[in-house]
This record gives C-alpha cells, sequence and structure tokens, in this order.
C-alpha cells in the first residue's frame, strides 16, 4: 500500500485509514480539477481563431492539440523512464510535491502566450502550449491516482467520476467564456487574431501560480512510499497496458471530436453557424460529460440503491431545466432526447464500469455514424450529444487500469497518462482526413477508437487479472 507521511495523524498502513476518505484534501483536489478542464477546453477556441489568424489548414490548425497533447506523451514517458531507472519520482516526493511542480510548470507555458502574441509567431504558440502540457502531464500523473487512494478502493471510480465531474463543469464553461474574450472582448479591428490571446493566458498563469502556494501550505497528506521498484513494473501488467490503449482512444477520440465542432457547425450542411455562436453549442457538448461524470459518481457509488437510481435520474432532470433557462426550450428539447436515454445506459451498465464503457462506445459509435449520413438539426445534436455518453470512460478506463497495483499505481498513472498522446496523435488525423474527404466524413477516426474502448470494456479490463491476483 502506499501510505502518508508520518507527519499525517492516521498512517494509512492501519487497516482503517487505508478506508478512510480524506473529504477536505478531495474537496482541494476538485479545485484543481476544474482548473484544468477550464483551460484544456480552451483549445477548442483556439484551434478556428489561429485557423483564421496564421490562415492555417484543418491539419496545421489541429497542431495546437498535437503540441499541447504531445507534451503529456514527452513528459509521462520521461517520468516512466526515470522510475525504471530510479524508481518512481512522485513515490519518493509524495503526491502533494507533484501536483505543486505541475501547476508551476503551466504557469511559465501559460505565461509564454505573451512574447508569442507579441511575435505573432504560431510555432512559439505550439511551444507554449507544450509546456502547459508538460505541466499537466505530472498534475494528471499526481492526481488522479491521488483521488484513487482518498478513500477505499471500492468507490475509487466513483471518486474520479465526481471529480472528473467538477473537471467537466470547467470544460462547460470554459468555450463560453473563452469564446466571449477571445471572439469578443480582446479581439480588435486591424490587430492581428494572435493578439486577443495574451491577456486571458497571463491571466492563467497567474491563477496557477497563486494555486501552487496554496497547495504548498494546505494541510494535505502527501501520501509519500518508501517502496522504489525499479524495472518494467506496471507495464508487466496486460489490463495496464491495455488501459494505455484504451486512454489513447478515449482522449484521442474525445478531443478529436470537441476540436472539430465549432469548424463542423460553420459548414453549409450544418448551417453555416458563426464561431461565436458555436462556442455556446460546444458548452452542450463538454456539458454532457459533466451530466455524466455526475450521473458517474452516482451510479458507481456505495450508497443505498434506490438512493443511486434516484439521483441517476434527478441529475438529467435538473440538467434539463437549466438548459431550459439558460438556452431556450427548442435547444432543451434537442438535447433532451439524448438526456432521457442516458439514465437508461446508466442502469444497463449498473453491474460495473467496464459494462458501463462498452454499452456508452456503442451508444458513441452510433452517434457518429447518424451525424456523418445526415445534415441539419440531426447531424448537430448526434454529434453534440457524444459528449454525454463519453462522460465516465476517463475514470472507468483509469480506475480499472490501476487497480490492484499496489505502491505502482503512480507509474501505472503515468502510463496513462501517457495514453493521452491520443489527442495529439488522432486530432491531426482527423484534420487531415477532413482536408482530404471533407470534415463530415472525417469522423471516422474516433470512430474507430471508441471501438477499441467497447473491446477493453469487454475483455481488455480482466486481462492478466489472475496473475495479479496469483502475485498478490
Amino acid at each position: 500500500m502506499i501510505s502518508p507521511e508520518p507527519t499525517n495523524p492516521a498512517p494509512a498502513s492501519t487497516p482503517s485509514a487505508a478506508a478512510q476518505t480524506y473529504r477536505g484534501p478531495f474537496a482541494l483536489m476538485t479545485i484543481l480539477f476544474f482548473m484544468w478542464g477550464f483551460m484544456t477546453v480552451w483549445n477548442d477556441i483556439l484551434i478556428p481563431q489561429f485557423k483564421d489568424a496564421f490562415t492555417l489548414n484543418f491539419f496545421e490548425a489541429m497542431l495546437v492539440q498535437f503540441a499541447f497533447f504531445g507534451a503529456y506523451g514527452v513528459g509521462a514517458l520521461a517520468y516512466y523512464i526515470i522510475s525504471m531507472i530510479w524508481g518512481d519520482p512522485i513515490n519518493r516526493i509524495g503526491y502533494k510535491n507533484g501536483v505543486i511542480i505541475g501547476l508551476l510548470l503551466a504557469a511559465g507555458g501559460s505565461a509564454l502566450f505573451y512574447p508569442a502574441a507579441m511575435l505573432v509567431s504560431y510555432p512559439f504558440f505550439l511551444v507554449a502550449l507544450f509546456v502547459v502540457g508538460l505541466g499537466f502531464a505530472i498534475l494528471q500523473i499526481a492526481a488522479n491516482p491521488y483521488v484513487t487512494i482518498l478513500g477505499p478502493e471500492r468507490t475509487a471510480s466513483s471518486r474520479l467520476n465526481l471529480s472528473q465531474a467538477f473537471n467537466s463543469f470547467g470544460t462547460t464553461v470554459g468555450p463560453i467564456i473563452g469564446g466571449w474574450l477571445i471572439f469578443t472582448v480582446f479581439t480588435r479591428p486591424g490587430v492581428h487574431g494572435a493578439d486577443a490571446v495574451k491577456v486571458p493566458y497571463l491571466c492563467f498563469a497567474i491563477v496557477f501560480a497563486l494555486l501552487a502556494v496554496l497547495f504548498k501550505f494546505a494541510h494535505l497528506p502527501n501520501f509519500a512510499s518508501a517502496e522504489h521498484h525499479r524495472g518494467l513494473g506496471a507495464l508487466k501488467h496486460p489490463h495496464t497496458v491495455l488501459g494505455m490503449f484504451a486512454i489513447f482512444m478515449y482522449v484521442g477520440g474525445e478531443v478529436s471530436v470537441g476540436s472539430a465542432i465549432i469548424n463542423y457547425l460553420g459548414t453549409p450542411r450544418l448551417g453555416a453557424i458563426s464561431h461565436d455562436a458555436a462556442k455556446n453549442f460546444l458548452a452542450f457538448y463538454w456539458g454532457g460529460l459533466m451530466i455524466g461524470r455526475f450521473m458517474g459518481a452516482f451510479a458507481l457509488s456505495d450508497m443505498r440503491s434506490w438512493l443511486k437510481k434516484a439521483l441517476t435520474v434527478v441529475v438529467p432532470v435538473v440538467a434539463f431545466a437549466v438548459i431550459i433557462i439558460v438556452s431556450g426550450l427548442s435547444n432543451a428539447l434537442h438535447y433532451g432526447i439524448f438526456l432521457a436515454i442516458l439514465p437508461v445506459m446508466f442502469f444497463l451498465g449498473a453491474a460495473g464500469p467496464q459494462r458501463m464503457l462498452a454499452l456508452f462506445s456503442v451508444v458513441i459509435i452510433g452517434l457518429l455514424a447518424t451525424s456523418m449520413l445526415t445534415t441539419g438539426a440531426t447531424a448537430q445534436w448526434t454529434i453534440l450529444a457524444v459528449g454525454m455518453f463519453c462522460s465516465v470512460m476517463w475514470s472507468n478506463i483509469f480506475s480499472l487500469a490501476i487497480e490492484g497495483l499496489g505502491p505502482l499505481k503512480s507509474q501505472g498513472s503515468s502510463l496513462l497518462v501517457m495514453g493521452i498522446l491520443g489527442a495529439a496523435v488522432l486530432s491531426p488525423l482527423q484534420g487531415k482526413v477532413a482536408d482530404l474527404f471533407g470534415i463530415q466524413h472525417s469522423f471516422v477516426v474516433p470512430m474507430v477508437a471508441f471501438a477499441f474502448i467497447a473491446f477493453y470494456g469487454v475483455y481488455g479490463y480482466r486481462a492478466g487479472r489472475k496473475d495479479l491476483v496469483a502475485a498478490a
């Protein structure tokens, strides 16, 4: 077991502490999840902004995601190599210090946007995004397993779903606020479009620096470990390796769909919606993840059965009411069709996170195929509904893939974070397909990705589990 440092009042090496839930630290972690969700989704705003400002094609514009998420792959690979040679770094320094390092890197990368805008340099922007991505890679490696060990392992997936729900709250309001700032407030006639991003990202730098200070002085369990495993470690476990590929496909599929939405809605077949208006529809995509993750937090918790079912139904009902107030009855009715389907799928997948993965992947493939083969409102709302069925995938894959790893959890986490490289690969690939065959047909790329996730939910999650149990 990974245990807290001796300064903690109740060492987690004891059975009672191992079952303890750290509610205060978990609440603070939700702020962190919100912030990186809020900022990550701004990439979807940068893509159309840079595409117009620097006169880029779809492939070149998608390099925004290549730089940002490529850093995840590079950072996680470097972390894993270090852990193979010298032992797991986060086991040595503790999860709290890992979070602080990630925040400082993210602050530094955000600050680089200012000189990039002054120099009007697209490559410089890509470098800045790469540095931010490195910081977020460290945050992901530290924060995700940290959340899983802030309580009993049996409810780890529920806690991750809840923290990811706040992450999705960030991705829901991010496009609205980011689009308003970049497309409206800081865009000025006669000034290069890149200038619109420098002030918002400078604010990000300040916020991340302040968060680093907050985490430094906050009273949090650090969870360091005296065990320093070298060698292949987590890579020897098939369910973890396949989980890495599942994360690759999931993040690649989710991000490539989200990255294409603003340009997709701007096509004549979907009504030629302007970038400024499309940003509000993008909030439906990312908001769907938030709705589904709150539902997943309840559905996979250890609450009483009747209470889980009640809350799983209440969440989409409340969401429907909010959409009526914020966006109007017409949009709510279109979106409400899929909100009605969502709790049914949760009940069908209630047997476990693996079944939920398989079922939700099949639904997503159907939605993507429908959007590709139709036009107008049908194509628009089926693509936006993909987000709500992406909702539980990260947390379910992550918790299944590191289950049973013990002190190898953070090393296993680095492998899974390496899988975020999927967004760096699949987004430009979808952009290339869009350049060649049209953006509507480019969604075949995420369709293939979600087919692999269905496989992981059916078989991949249990590959090698007998060996894992025997070793334990």
